[in-house]
């Protein structure tokens, strides 16, 4: 009798499911008649068109982008172009790549600022060494003894200059290009053969430059015999003779092997070298309004980021240059005596360089001056 009980306790309650699971499912049936057996839209995902056309913010369509430096590996270009794909990647959810190429990748220094004209590429790294010929006013940066000797305070300068930030780009937009930023990549060095440590010393001495009018003029001040050479032969060029000696940011010295085929480097902070994140007006204009606030939000928070970076390498080369190379310091006087050959420079570029009578150089030597205290 217990046995059977049990059995007749479960048939009761397998019935009373039973019922249960018919009412739920005539629910469902009635629900998908009342709606023409259509799925009512429930169980989709809520749709973020706001009915004007354009994806909402973080919503990005499929592409690729193209980002060209002019140096290679983990040097400072390279890192930040890596750094710009990186968050670019993470903003868009996967949807935006950044193909970055190193030096080389698409063509010579000079190749790179016309596939950035022509659009081939969207954004690029450019310096004024090697654009300087395409906007002549960028060449400002190649003045010795203008910015000053405080990495900290160029940065500062860069970053606030309206002759730099208002003035020097319009410039490029002329030739159809945007800057979005300029940033430092550290002082400039000198690596010779023989010690560089007073103007005398660059007396008949080859030296590269990359091949600005400007640049040219620069060293032609000091009496050396200044040329214009890719960084991608300067290291033969350095070995067998052909050039006497170069600058270029500590981590560069290093990174390249400058410092193995030169007995010297005299820390001169002559100079600071200005790279700028470069994009293609045409492309820039035609974004969308997310993708441009994607693009100008990143520039700006790599502003620090590069800047640290620069900081951090540098630093860390230094140790290994001064493995291998003797160390060349300027005594004051001799610094003065650069400075004052210098100066004359200035003018050539008014003069000789400038399209708008030296206008943005007087502007930012008036800025360096309330900027420094100097």
């Amino acid at each position: 009798m217990i046995i059977n009980k049990k059995y007749s306790l479960l048939a009761v309650l397998l019935l009373a499911l039973g019922v249960l699971l018919a009412a739920c499912g005539g629910d469902t049936d009635e629900e998908e008649a009342d709606n023409g057996g259509e799925d009512t839209g429930d169980n989709t995902e809520e749709t973020t068109d706001d009915g004007s056309g354009e994806e909402a913010s973080g919503d990005f369509e499929e592409q690729e982008w193209i980002f060209i430096t002019e140096e290679t590996g983990e040097q400072v270009q390279m890192a930040y172009a890596d750094e710009f794909a990186k968050r670019i990647d993470e903003k868009s959810g996967g949807n935006i790549t950044v193909e970055t190429y190193e030096f080389g990748g698409l063509g010579s220094e000079t190749d790179q600022v016309v596939q950035l004209q022509e659009g081939t590429a969207q954004l690029a790294v450019t310096s004024p060494g090697f654009i300087g010929n395409t906007v002549k006013e960028s060449q400002i940066f190649g003045l010795h003894f203008l910015f000053p000797e405080s990495v900290e305070e160029t940065q500062q300068v860069l970053n606030e200059s309206e002759a730099i930030n208002v003035d020097l780009v319009e410039q490029y937009e002329e030739v159809g290009l945007e800057p979005l930023a300029f940033w430092t990549e550290g002082a400039m060095q000198w690596t010779s053969n023989k010690p560089l440590a007073a103007p005398a010393d660059f007396e008949n001495f080859k030296m590269r430059t990359q091949g600005s009018e400007l640049q040219n003029e620069s060293y032609g001040a000091y009496g050396a015999n200044p040329d214009g050479y890719s960084w991608g032969e300067l290291y033969t060029a350095l070995e067998n003779g052909t050039m006497d000696g170069q600058e270029n940011p500590i981590f560069f010295i290093a990174d390249a092997s400058f410092h193995e085929v030169q007995d010297y480097m005299t820390l001169s902070n002559h100079n600071n070298y200005v790279a700028t994140t470069t994009v293609n007006q045409e492309w820039y204009d035609g974004l969308g309004e997310a993708e441009r606030a994607l693009v100008d939000e990143t520039v700006e928070e790599l502003q620090s980021w590069v800047f640290d970076e620069q900081k951090r390498q540098n630093e860390e080369f230094l140790s290994v240059i001064e493995e291998t190379t003797e160390i060349v310091e300027i005594s004051e006087e001799d610094r003065e005596e650069f400075k004052e050959l210098a100066m004359p420079v200035r003018d050539f570029y008014r003069e000789n360089i400038s399209t708008v009578d030296g206008a943005i150089l007087d502007k930012l030597e008036q800025e360096i001056e309330e900027i420094t205290g100097e």
